[in-house]
């Protein structure tokens, strides 16, 4: 039975001969919770006179893989502690208790997930409430050995971290430490990421015809039948529904977005008699 004081476990993470599979690494960002936690962590050996560590994409996509593991499917259940990986994903399921170690399936985590060829070190934690990063942080401070793993002394003296990645959910938390580098660099604030995206929902295509997204609803054959669809659709308040010619179909669109996010919001506030609205690009 889990206890709240087994709240954190530090398991050393060496990468094994696997080969490696592609993530999404255009796409893993942080959240304001993760960059808090990566900033504390920063300020603690900064004041220790620990170099700060830059963050990895690889490390971070490890991370929050194992985060929602553990979140969703909670292999760290019995012995198994929070080391362990389910069997519900493509990836090689192990549970890490100490009693009987089986490091060969977490050694090579880093080089299973991420073409991070390297080895990773885990510090994983888990909380029975919702994690606050302020407190798992001073609940770290009360830890020689977490403090010794975070600045790379005691037991941890003869390494040398150069970047790390981490993943904050809703009962557990995961930090990956490397000796090296990543050269698929650092991963953007999830802010930053979303802003970016929708930068480039708005862009216009190469020929300057800028894109333009429709909630369609209701085809027709004649364009009578369209025209009276629109007089129904503006009397209900879609006062910029309109009609667009498919070959010999007339479709009705009930209003036009100029990026993919703004037409899926709209669509979310649509009433359940328009339920069976959809999205046309063009």
């Amino acid at each position: 039975m889990k206890k709240l004081f087994n709240l954190f476990v530090l398991f050393l993470f060496f990468a094994a001969t696997i080969s490696a599979q592609t993530f999404d690494y255009k796409n893993v960002c942080l959240t304001s919770d993760e960059q808090k936690l990566a900033g504390l962590i920063n300020a603690f050996r900064k004041e220790n006179k620990k170099s700060t560590l830059p963050l990895s994409k690889a490390l971070t996509i490890v991370a929050k893989a194992h985060v929602t593991d553990l979140q969703e499917n909670r292999p760290d259940t019995s012995i198994c502690l929070t080391g362990s990986w389910s069997d519900n994903a493509d990836w090689t399921p192990c549970c890490y208790n100490k009693y009987v170690l089986n490091e060969e399936c977490m050694w090579g985590k880093p080089k299973e997930l991420t073409d991070y060829p390297y080895r990773g070190y885990e510090l994983s934690y888990f909380e029975e409430g919702i994690i606050q990063v302020d407190s798992l942080f001073n609940i770290w401070m009360t830890s020689e050995e977490t403090k010794d793993m975070l600045l790379t002394q005691g037991n941890f003296s003869p390494k040398k971290w150069e970047t790390m990645g981490l993943a904050v959910g809703e009962n557990y938390a995961c930090i990956w430490f490397g000796q090296r580098t990543d050269a698929a660099g650092s991963p953007p604030a999830c802010e930053t990421l979303q802003a970016k995206n929708q930068e480039n929902e708005n862009k216009p295509v190469a020929s300057g015809r800028q894109q333009s997204y429709y909630l369609i609803y209701g085809s027709f054959i004649l364009q009578a039948d369209a025209e009276e669809a629109v007089k129904r659709y503006n009397k209900n308040g879609f006062t910029n529904a309109q009609i667009l010619q498919a070959g010999q179909r007339f479709r009705v669109a009930l209003n036009k977005f100029a990026s993919l996010k703004a037409a899926m919001d709209a669509k979310e506030k649509l009433s359940s008699s328009y339920r069976e609205a959809w999205i046309l690009k063009e």
